[in-house]
């Protein structure tokens, strides 16, 4: 059976051990004094495959995110920078190929899709 606390009006407490389906007491046994029902927050702490592991600090949750911000801000920078690089080679491959484009009569673009 689950213990129950109370509070009396005065801010003093006391327990009470009740089955679940009792009802709550709205009355002090002792004193006939009227009292309510004392609600605590519970302790909840989910574990296992499905939670996220960034939840709860551990020490090793700690050591994980310093390794990944050391590691993972580089290859993000390298990564950032190499995709510049690719675009500069992109937009410096555009007027070149669209001057070879230009050079070529359309009657050569028919003849050779005829083949």
């Amino acid at each position: 059976m689950p213990i129950y606390e109370y509070r009396r009006p005065n801010g003093t407490t006391f327990e009470v051990m009740q089955r679940m389906t009792d009802d709550p007491l709205t009355h002090d046994p002792e004193t006939g004094e009227p009292v309510e029902r004392v609600f605590h927050p519970v302790a909840v702490h989910f574990k296992g495959k499905g939670f996220y592991n960034t939840d709860y600090g551990t020490k090793r949750r700690n050591r994980e995110l310093r390794e990944s911000a050391e590691s993972g801000a580089d290859k993000y920078e390298a990564k950032q920078a190499e995709k510049k690089a690719d675009a500069k080679k992109a937009d410096a491959a555009k007027p070149a190929a669209a001057a070879k484009s230009a050079d070529k009569k359309p009657a050569d673009k028919k003849k050779s899709a005829k083949k």
